[in-house]
Parts: structure tokens; sequence; C-alpha cells
């Protein structure tokens, strides 16, 4: 019952989040994304790592970095194990690593499984990159493997749409040593190899005496 009231909090605030990117887009030149491609399939790429200690948490860090194929004005990374925080604002940066003035403002319930995050990148392949903490260490089973979903709020002949594209798993993280579940993630898990039993050996072979049989 608390996962669900944690989930129907979760949703409430993402709703809550599309509509304050919709309002802060509004208070810009509409752009008509829908009229290059459809938004609904943007693709978009990242992974996760260790990330940097902060001053009085002992908690892990985890770094996500990720960019999309075109703009997006939200994004929310969905966990499969508990978080306890978020860093925001994350960093936002072209290509070549030169920051922009692009940005997104972070914020959930905690401890919860997902944060969302309301902005916006005005261009595709920008990196967006930031942290949040688990209680648990970054290489112990299970290990942390999120999943992105990214919106894009935009004016369509005076009508303001919604997209939605995604989940794109973000994988497992880099830098652990590799174990059973290495070589897959969480939409295409790999199967641990059980290994087969050995063939029990017979022990000693039972020998029959030769002679006459008593009757």
């Amino acid at each position: 019952m608390h996962a669900i009231q944690n989930a129907h909090r979760n949703a409430t605030w993402w709703l809550a989040a599309i509509v304050g990117a919709v309002a802060l887009l509004l208070a810009t030149p509409a752009i008509s994304h829908a009229g290059e491609s459809n938004p609904n399939n943007d693709v978009c790429l990242g992974h996760i790592g260790a990330g940097e200690p902060e001053a009085g948490n002992e908690e892990q860090q985890v770094k996500y970095t990720f960019l999309c194929n075109a703009p997006i004005t939200g994004y929310q990374l969905q966990s499969q194990i508990p978080l306890t925080g978020v860093q925001s604002p994350p960093l936002v940066t072209e290509l070549l690593g030169k920051g922009v003035n692009d940005t997104f403002s972070c914020s959930s319930e905690f401890p919860g499984y997902a944060f969302n995050c309301v902005g916006g990148t005005k261009a595709g392949d920008e990196y967006v990159t930031g942290q949040f903490s688990i209680a648990t260490k970054l290489c112990a089973e299970p290990r942390e493997d999120p999943l992105l979903t990214v919106t894009y709020a935009y004016l369509e002949k005076g009508v303001v749409t919604q997209a939605i594209s995604g989940p794109f798993d973000l994988g497992r993280p880099e830098g652990c040593p590799p174990d059973a579940l290495s070589g897959g993630d969480r939409l295409n898990p790999k199967t641990p190899v059980k290994k087969k039993a050995g063939k029990k050996g017979s022990g000693k072979g039972s020998s029959t005496k030769s002679g006459s049989t008593k009757k």
C-alpha cells in the first residue's frame, strides 16, 4: 500500500512538472518540433557510474549522463532499488564539454524509486549529467540500473502538445567487476547460467565371486 501511495504521489508530481514545463515553454517562442519529426520517437543514450562523494553524506553517489537527439523539457529516472537523494541542478553541456545556459530542476520524495526533472535543452545532442544517492554499494547486487523517460512540450498549431519517449535503459554501473549478471541490463536481463552438476561416481564396483552356488 505504501508503494502504491508513493507511486501516486510521484505521478501527481510528474503531471505538475509537465504543467510547469508547458508554462515555461509558452513564455518562449514556439518551436514546431513535430514538423521536423515525431518527438515521441526521440532517442536517448546514457550510462551510470560512481559519483563524486558529497561532504557530510556517506551514502553511495551514482553519476548519470545521457543525451538525446532532440530538445527535451523534462525527464524522469526510475530505479529498481530505493533512492535516497538527488543532486539538483544537473550540469548541461555541449558535445565538447562546454557548459550551456540550459538547466533542469530535480526533486522527488525520498526514499523513493524515481525522481523528476523539469527545465529544457534548446538543442539535441546536449549532455545532461547529474548524480543521485543510494543506500547500497555501487557494485553490490542488485546493481543500480535506471530507466530514463523524457518529455517534450511544444505548441503545434496553437495547441499545447506533450510528447513522451522511452524508457531508455542507462545500464548497470560502469567500473564494476563482472559477475553472473554482467552482459545484460534491466530491459534485456541476462539469465545466470546454472552450473551443471557433475555425475556422481558409482564408487567401488562390486565384484562377483566365482564358484559353485549353494543350493
